[in-house]
């Protein structure tokens, strides 16, 4: 697992550990049931705060992305098919918005972005 916290971000160092550890959960490349670095060694590794790490794994915690068994560390959760859709639902309504914004200033018709976007799902289908 590999964190980077961005020192020039306006996001707070908590909120940039729990994104990239949740992308990492959702796009698969953190597997179900692996251990997670613990709190204070991701702390000590990212030269922060270890409140800081723990703010990060509670919230992953109370969402459902991570669970933690005493004395054993904090684990990749069992996701929630319908959870992993509606972040995957999420992220196309984004992509989306920015089509949306860059049809327009191409001047594109609904038509001819429709026509991008099933020859793109025909080559990765």
């Amino acid at each position: 697992m590999q964190i980077y916290i961005d020192n020039k971000s306006t996001a707070p160092i908590y909120d940039q550990i729990y994104t990239q550890i949740k992308s990492q959960i959702i796009s698969g490349a953190l597997k179900e049931n692996t251990l997670l670095p613990s709190i204070r060694g991701l702390a000590r590794d990212l030269q922060i705060s270890f409140i800081t790490t723990k703010r990060a794994y509670d919230e992953l915690e109370k969402d459902g992305f991570i669970y933690t068994m005493q004395g054993k560390g904090c684990f990749v959760a069992q996701q929630n098919a319908e959870l992993l859709r509606e972040e995957h639902l999420k992220k196309i309504e984004k992509l989306l918005d920015e089509v949306s914004v860059l049809s327009k200033a191409c001047n594109l018709n609904p038509a001819e972005v429709h026509e991008m976007l099933d020859f793109s799902m025909e080559e990765k289908l």
